[in-house]
């Protein structure tokens, strides 16, 4: 919505008289014949506003019923603004209350153990004897370990055999065949292996 009173540069109180003269003066000075072309359009463009704006306010019916719609229109931004403040203090709400939570659940964490960090012993030799109490304490349990060692054994057989479908597509490849050639008979970590086989 456009601020008639603001293209007319008066207050939304002003009355007709006030209107009126500020209209008179601004046709003045916004008139095209006193511009050169580039300019004559921007004169152009802000006499329609002018005239425009004059048409709604000099008129008691339109301007009352323009009133009525800039009041509508900044309530409705005054409240858009509301919702927005109310939201970013909810947000750093949780922020502070997840942090404050973090915060007492790590010094909990560190009465179980009876460990506190030392930052001052960042680097060592005490710092290092810290960070293995911390590992000790924290290590996972029994039935963890058991499930963790599954997976990890299961991740490395899925790798071998990958690693193993790769090497024959590429032992298969003429162009990558003399590359595994080389690879597999003339490198000595292979021929290594390949002699404790043999």
């Amino acid at each position: 919505m456009k601020d008639y009173y603001g293209i007319l540069e008066v207050n939304e109180k002003a009355s007709q008289e006030i209107i009126e003269k500020a209209y008179k003066t601004l046709v003045k000075k916004y008139h095209p014949d006193l511009y050169s072309s580039l300019e004559k359009r921007e004169a152009e463009r802000k006499l329609k506003d002018i005239n425009e704006a004059y048409n709604i306010l000099s008129d008691n019916f339109l301007r009352s019923q323009y009133d009525l719609e800039l009041q509508k229109e900044k309530n409705r931004a005054q409240t858009n603004q509301n919702i927005y403040e109310k939201n970013i203090y909810n947000y750093q709400q949780n922020v502070t209350q997840k942090r404050n939570e973090n915060m007492s659940g790590n010094k909990s964490k560190q009465k179980r153990t009876g460990y506190v960090k030392n930052k001052s012993n960042v680097g060592t030799i005490f710092g290092l004897v810290d960070l293995v109490k911390d590992l000790w304490a924290n290590k996972p349990k029994k039935s963890e370990r058991k499930k963790m060692s599954q997976i990890d054994w299961l991740a490395v057989g899925l790798t071998i055999v990958a690693l193993l479908i790769i090497g024959v597509i590429l032992w298969f490849i003429p162009f990558t065949n003399g590359w595994m050639r080389q690879l597999l008979f003339e490198n000595p970590i292979f021929n290594f292996i390949g002699s404790l086989f043999s």
